[in-house]
């Protein structure tokens, strides 16, 4: 198992860039968003943050240009990603062949579509930001906003999240991937089927907005036919906004989740404050976490930041899977 590798940390006044990779961006929500992050940070993107065709934020070379630039340039220190929505695996072929050399270990935030760019980072072992898109940054709560300035700038692990649900008891450890989970049925079968499966245990991050307990079922089942729950050792739910059947005799989408992951016999817990909800909560993509479902409490051991120059997040040792061994 190869080691991950963390960006260097943030200082108020870095430069960050700002793209639009997936869907467009309402105006009257994104400008509150820049005004937000230009408080903080030197902001610059590029001209098509605002284009519009359809549902897209503009033609797709255009964004993968785009996307390219902020990911490659040495004077951007993140990248936020303005919205999800959709578009990112219109272009997921392009993007994967992207030379080695502009996989740099750049802090990516975002969330939703932008799960695309989470595996894609994965896949070359790079840790990457789970957490809101500038269209949603304005709404949250303060605390939520000060939680990812503070994954940005400080190399340090961030507290626990606390307060879980507990589905299914038990404790495990593991690299904590995931995301949006129509969007991770949507790479089965792509060149990037294996970002759930590094190689190594991971503790699958899940949240979803306005798909039906049907589609959630069926979303489910893809993944685990694929293999891509092959290496899941415990799960970790986020919201699932609006995915009622709104049918008496529909199951709840939170009954389908724990139908389809029972076979799996893993710990499992909901309730973190995280996806399309009121919160939305930052949390390292690739570090090193312990679920305890017991106690409802998913610890993390790495930061998704390093000091000075890009650092490396070890590989797990075997003896650090053991629910009984001290801190991996």
């Amino acid at each position: 198992m190869s080691s991950w590798l963390r960006p260097p940390a943030l200082r108020p006044g870095d430069r960050v860039a700002v793209v639009a990779p997936s869907g467009p961006v309402p105006p009257e929500r994104l400008e509150p968003g820049l005004a937000l992050l230009r408080a903080r940070y030197e902001v610059v993107h590029a001209p098509g943050l605002r284009s519009r065709t359809g549902y897209l934020a503009g033609e797709d070379g255009r964004r993968l240009a785009e996307l390219r630039w902020a990911l490659s340039d040495p004077s951007v220190q993140a990248v936020f990603c303005a919205r999800g929505g959709y578009g990112l695996l219109r272009y997921l072929p392009a993007l994967c062949a992207v030379p080695e050399a502009e996989r740099r270990p750049v802090p990516v935030v975002g969330f939703s579509d932008i799960t695309v760019l989470h595996a894609w980072a994965a896949s070359a072992r790079l840790t990457t930001i789970h957490g809101p898109v500038l269209t949603q940054l304005v709404s949250l709560p303060p605390e939520d906003v000060e939680a990812l300035f503070a994954l940005l700038e400080h190399p340090g692990h961030p507290p626990p999240l606390e307060g879980l649900v507990t589905l299914r008891p038990g404790r495990a450890r593991g690299r904590l991937l995931g995301g949006n989970l129509e969007l991770l049925s949507r790479l089965c079968g792509t060149a990037l089927s294996s970002a759930l499966r590094p190689g190594e245990p991971v503790v699958l991050l899940l949240e979803e907005i306005g798909e039906q307990p049907y589609r959630i079922d069926r979303a489910l089942t893809q993944l685990r036919l694929s293999g891509a729950l092959d290496e899941v050792v415990g799960v970790v739910l986020g919201d699932f906004v609006a995915c009622e059947g709104g049918d008496g005799a529909t199951p709840s989408a939170l009954s389908v989740v724990v139908e389809r992951l029972d076979a799996l016999g893993v710990p499992l817990c909901s309730g973190a404050p995280i996806g399309h909800g009121t919160r939305n909560r930052a949390v390292p993509l690739g570090a090193r976490v312990e679920l305890d479902a017991d106690a409802g409490v998913l610890r993390f051991y790495d930061g998704a930041v390093s000091v000075g120059a890009p650092g490396v997040v070890s590989p797990l040792r075997p003896e650090g899977l053991c629910a009984q061994a001290g801190p991996p």
